[in-house]
Parts: C-alpha cells; sequence; structure tokens
C-alpha cells in the first residue's frame, strides 16, 4: 500500500513547534500613553499660564502703587480749591486749567524752574568734562594709587549731604560762591560726578584693548580712536549716566535749600512757598509738581533714543 503526501501539506520540522514555544505578543495600545501624555501637557499650560498671571497681577499691583501719587497730583492739579479739599474725594468733577495759568504766568514758579534747567544742564556738562577723561584714564592707564583715586571718587557719595553741608556752606560764603550758579554747579558734582565716573570706568574695561591698539596700527591716536571707537560702544552707558545723573541733580534738595538764596532758588525749593503758615495752595504746588517732572521725562526719552542708538550702531541690517 503505497502513501501520497500532498506537498501542500507538507511542514518542515520544527515550524509548529516554534509556533507553540512562541507566545503571541499583545500588541501595543496608544490609547492610554497619549492619554498620560495630554494630560501631563496639559497641566503644563495650566502651571504656565498660573505662573503668567501670578507675575501680570503683581506688576499690575505694583504699578498701581507707583503711578497711584502721579495720577493724584495730576488730578488735584485740574481742580478748584472747593473740589481739593472736599470729603469725601471727587473723582468725577469738571477739569480747569486755571492754576497752571497761575504758576505759568507768574514768576514765583518760572524763576526757579529756569534756575534748575541753568544749574542742572551745567552740572551735567561739567560732570561730563571731568567724568568722562577721569573714567578713560582709571580704565586704560596704569599708574600708582589708581584705585584710591577711584575709591575717593565714589567715597564722595558714601558721607550723606547733611555731614558735609556745613563746612560747604563756610567755604561757599568764604569764597563768595553762596547764592551763585557756580557754586550750585560745583556742590552738584558731589551728586552726580562719582556715579558718571564709575559707570563709564567699567563699560571702558569691559571693551578690549585690541580696538585702540587697532587704530594705532593705522597711524591714529588715542583722542582718533576714543572719538571713532570708543565713544560709539560706550554711548549706552554715557546716555544710562547722563540719564541719573540728570534726575539726581534735578531732584537734589538738601544741597539747594543751603547754598542757594533768592537769585539761585531751584525748584525743590521753590515749590515750598506755596505753604503758608495758615493755609496751602493744593492747586498751584500740584500743577507746579506736575510741570517739573516733564523735564525729566523727556531728557529720560531721549538718553533712551541715544542708549539704542548706541546699542545698534555696529549691527548689520538683513
Amino acid at each position: 500500500m503505497s502513501l501520497r503526501i500532498d506537498p501542500a501539506t507538507t511542514v518542515e520540522p520544527g515550524r509548529h513547534r516554534a509556533a507553540a514555544v512562541e507566545p503571541s505578543r499583545p500588541r501595543p495600545t496608544s490609547t492610554g500613553s497619549g492619554r498620560g501624555r495630554g494630560t501631563a501637557e496639559r497641566r503644563r499650560r495650566r502651571k504656565k499660564v498660573l505662573k503668567h498671571g501670578a507675575a501680570i497681577t503683581a506688576l499690575s499691583v505694583w504699578s498701581i502703587f507707583a503711578l497711584a501719587p502721579i495720577a493724584w497730583i495730576v488730578m488735584m492739579s485740574l481742580k478748584l480749591p472747593a473740589d481739593i479739599v472736599s470729603y469725601p474725594p471727587k473723582f468725577v468733577f469738571q477739569p480747569t486749567l486755571a492754576n497752571y495759568v497761575e504758576i505759568l504766568s507768574g514768576p514765583e514758579f518760572m524763576t526757579p524752574f529756569v534756575n534748575s534747567l541753568i544749574v542742572t544742564a551745567g552740572s551735567l556738562v561739567l560732570t561730563l568734562v571731568i567724568g568722562l577723561p577721569t573714567a578713560y584714564a582709571l580704565a586704560r592707564f596704569k599708574f600708582r594709587g589708581r584705585e584710591n583715586i577711584a575709591f575717593s571718587i565714589l567715597s564722595l557719595r558714601f558721607a550723606p549731604e547733611l555731614l558735609i553741608i556745613l563746612p560747604l556752606y563756610l567755604i561757599f560764603q568764604n569764597a563768595g560762591l553762596y547764592d551763585s550758579y557756580v557754586g550750585l554747579i560745583l556742590a552738584y558734582q558731589l551728586v552726580t560726578l562719582p556715579m558718571l565716573v564709575w559707570m563709564l570706568r567699567s563699560f571702558i574695561e569691559d571693551l578690549p584693548a585690541e580696538l585702540e591698539e587697532a587704530v594705532a596700527v593705522d597711524g591714529g591716536t588715542r583722542w582718533t580712536a576714543f572719538r571713532h571707537v570708543l565713544f560709539r560702544l560706550i554711548a549706552p552707558g554715557l546716555g544710562a549716566s547722563l540719564m541719573l545723573s540728570f534726575i539726581w541733580a534735578w531732584n537734589s534738595y538738601t544741597l539747594p535749600l543751603v547754598l542757594s538764596g533768592k537769585n539761585t532758588q531751584v525748584i525743590t525749593t521753590g515749590i515750598q512757598q506755596y505753604i503758608a503758615y495758615q493755609s496751602i495752595d493744593w492747586g498751584p504746588m500740584a500743577a507746579a509738581t506736575v510741570v517739573s517732572l516733564i523735564p525729566g521725562i523727556l531728557f529720560a526719552l531721549f538718553s533712551l533714543r541715544w542708549i539704542v542708538g548706541g546699542l545698534t550702531a555696529g549691527t548689520v541690517k538683513g
């Protein structure tokens, strides 16, 4: 009897055994892992939104806290005397420009305002003339006592103004500098010069000396290198230094209170004339305060443009 074997049903040895031994592998399902990743992504997004919301809330609260006095002064400057002293305070009122007309049409405010412009501008010019070469010398030249000189300049800001104002007053009286523009400009150097020297020194020290050496190789002098190369690179620091110097000089109170007289009274002490023995002219005083803020804001905007221009002076378009 012969057996017939169908080749289609023929199985190689060991195939059924391998199929029997090898277990069936379950296919991975992406539903659970995808859901977990989506939950983690939503949590991260929720935390990010909460952090941004907390930062915006904190900045908003701080802005309100910082700007509320300025807004209140502006409102007072636009009110009539009856509205200023009313209780509860009026937030809806008929605005008027009478207070501004009063201060701008009389010498009580305009004279101190002009004096402040003269003294502050003169102080900045003298600070720039003295401070810029001083900062360059302290940053580039090595000589004995360099750090002592730098520390001595900085120490002018250590002592409180009340400590030096009495001997300074006696010196000004004997030298004929009391109640003069020159005297106030010299006295304001105690406020503006140390900060400008130290800020510009740090800016110049951060610049590589190879820039000046390259100019020297081409036959240029130190003045050429400073004017055409370094000055543009330190423009941001110079703008920031001048902006802070202007604010400190414009808002100085102790020095002009003692060293200025009737001829050189500045705005910080001139506003006091609206405070009488039995009354206070709140409206004109508020208007004078608002007008006195304008030069500082304008100078800050000018300095910011200078800072941005200095930062972008070496960039390439495209």
